[in-house]
């Protein structure tokens, strides 16, 4: 006959909002200013009228956004100022407020250029072009520093911050289409120069905002090899740093289950948490650029954009480690504006329908993320449904044959088998 021993080792606090590491689930709401200014009309799924965005999106579930900073947006190109290269520490200020006082956690993502920082341009601001290699050492700490404590002294403190966006290449290349500076895992040119400069910016961030949680965001999930290499430099190097943030579009990206082999990789080989700090999918149109059709399975609908989404968090939400979700761009709204557009163009991956204003479905399944099969959704009480066995992970199980730490009746205990 088997003795089954049961050692309780504490009692667990299993609802959502306590245990491990807290999740995160919103968007980049970097333009919602610019709408509001221009006079764009927003309307929930039923078509009822939003007149407060950030307490709309509260309700809908979101504790968390994300804004971009650049350091002279007035030095962009009209392009990109017409594709939305606006913000500067004035305008982050200002939303960063209304998003504290609103009850959101802040993201914040430094760019470090006056315009699009992304794996194909890191361009070296415009008034940081003569600067010696170890001037630009100095003032990339000088720079987040400053930047922080503006936005500290205005209330508008980050709760997470982004030292750099996307930078699976290294950053600050110098002048437009420079070479010289760029950083590939098959060479180790230029990744002690990469690593000081990410060294300062944390090293700012951590002098401002001791709580803050750093990120180190980067967007090859297509190329789990690079995405690893780099992650492999940062440790190499002692970069000090919390999480990993990753860009997961699947029409430039792969499907899902590249997104998983690229999970696995980082869940595997670091000992840090993750999240998707950029993601979309097209309600309407195919994005611009698209290398990956993937409409054949989540067609360009709003149930397919829907149907997307909740393949994605649940996904996301198998992966213990993954802790963040944010949509990138979900405000692009240009309805019902009393002047010129707002951008050049449409974004065709918002939440928000530009021929109507009317939110989409998708935008309501987000806050699934933060109810996942993670053991700290397993609630603290004697129903039924709680004396079934959960791993560390929450998922279900038969009753246990092997020695290890399981969840059973809202108590984490000891299992040992013994015949």
């Amino acid at each position: 006959m088997d003795i089954r021993r049961f050692f309780f080792i504490g009692f667990l606090a299993l609802w959502i909002t306590t245990g491990q590491a807290q999740k995160y689930v919103g968007g980049d709401l970097s333009m919602q200013t610019r709408y509001e200014e221009a006079g764009s009309k927003y309307y929930d799924h039923g078509g009822n009228a939003i007149t407060n965005m950030l307490t709309f999106l509260k309700d809908e579930g979101w504790n968390a956004l994300r804004v971009r900073l650049f350091v002279d947006p007035r030095n962009a190109t009209g392009v990109e100022k017409g594709e939305g290269v606006c913000q500067d520490l004035d305008y982050v200020k200002a939303l960063g407020k209304r998003i504290k006082e609103a009850g959101f956690s802040f993201l914040l993502d430094f760019h470090y250029s006056d315009t699009w920082a992304d794996p194909s341009k890191q361009w070296t601001p415009s008034d940081w072009l003569a600067l010696s290699e170890t001037e630009l050492y100095a003032k990339i700490y000088d720079y987040t520093k400053a930047s922080l404590q503006t936005l500290k002294d205005h209330g508008a403190a980050p709760d997470l911050i982004q030292i750099g966006n996307e930078i699976s290449y290294g950053m600050l290349w110098g002048a437009r289409d420079a070479t010289t500076y760029r950083c590939y895992t098959n060479s180790t040119a230029n990744w002690d120069r990469f690593a000081t400069l990410l060294r300062n910016a944390g090293r700012a961030c951590r002098e401002v905002c001791p709580d803050a949680r750093i990120i180190i965001h980067t967007e090859r999930v297509a190329d789990t090899g690079v995405l690893k290499g780099f992650y492999d430099n940062m440790a190499r190097r002692q970069v000090d740093y919390d999480i990993i943030g990753i860009s997961y579009y699947p029409y430039y990206h792969g499907k899902l289950e590249q997104l998983e082999i690229a999970l696995n990789t980082l869940e595997n080989s670091f000992d840090k948490d993750i999240m998707v700090v950029e993601a979309g999918y097209p309600a309407h149109w195919q994005v611009p650029g698209t290398t990956i059709d993937y409409s054949a399975t989540y067609p360009y609908s709003d149930t397919g954009q829907k149907a997307f989404t909740d393949a994605l968090v649940a996904k996301l939400n198998s992966h213990g480690k993954v802790k963040g979700l944010f949509w990138w761009w979900p405000e692009a709204n240009e309805y019902g504006h009393t002047g010129p557009q707002v951008t050049t163009n449409w974004y065709n991956a918002t939440l928000f329908d530009n021929n109507t204003g009317r939110a989409y479905s998708a935008l309501s399944s987000l806050r699934d993320f933060l109810v996942s099969t993670d053991i700290n959704t397993i609630k603290n009480d004697q129903k039924k449904e709680n004396a079934r066995w959960y791993n560390l992970m929450g998922q279900k199980i038969k009753v246990p044959v092997m020695r290890n730490v399981y969840i059973h009746r809202g108590k984490k205990v000891v299992y040992n088998y013994t015949k």
